[in-house]
């Protein structure tokens, strides 16, 4: 099973990197797999520590994807890094193990300190296609667009009858992103 998650990271300039993932539980282990290139990776690989948040607001996961950025943070508890303010949970990681690979390295971590910080209160279907819609996002390199527009086209429905003014607001994100991507390829093939 892989749970959607957001990973911080400290990045080489000082700042914090954060960025979506999903993540496996293997054992005690949480099990990262990011693609290369990736500045999750690099800060993984250079300082061997991250931060997984459990958030239930889709506009991070939209907004790393999408470019807006400024999420609050806070230090964490026992790692060197932040994690976002506002979470459900999270769980402060070392890397314990990294099976290279050249397209999506392994890394077995192993949680160090873990705290919660809300109650969770359900998801609702919008929640949920806002995520799927950031998957697709992150693969308009990937996919033909008129399959990512017609997956986009079913999520919409979930978006109309279930929607919020947060998850509206990642959503139209992350439309203005495939409306990008639209208008890119249109004027390469022109």
């Amino acid at each position: 099973m892989i749970r959607e998650t957001i990973i911080t990271t400290p990045a080489a300039d000082g700042n914090t990197h954060i960025a979506p993932m999903g993540i496996r539980q293997e054992g005690e282990y949480l099990l990262l797999a990011p693609f290369r290139p990736s500045g999750t990776l690099d800060n993984l690989l250079r300082e061997r520590i991250a931060v997984v948040n459990y958030t239930v607001d889709v506009r991070v996961f939209a907004g790393c994807l999408t470019g807006h950025w400024h999420w609050p943070l806070v230090p964490a508890d026992k790692v060197r890094t932040k994690r976002l303010q506002e979470v459900l949970s999270h769980s402060e990681l070392e890397v314990h193990h990294v099976e290279d690979d050249e397209l999506r390295p392994r890394l077995l971590c192993k949680p160090v300190h873990e705290a919660t910080h809300a109650p969770f209160r359900g998801f609702n279907r919008a929640q949920a296609a806002v995520i799927e819609a950031a998957v697709l996002v992150s693969r308009l390199h990937m996919r033909p667009l008129d399959k990512i527009e017609a997956e986009v086209d079913y999520l919409a429905i979930a978006i109309g009858k279930t929607a919020g003014p947060q998850e509206q607001e990642a959503w139209d994100w992350l439309m203005q992103a495939i409306a990008q991507h639209r208008k890119q390829l249109l004027e390469q093939s022109a």
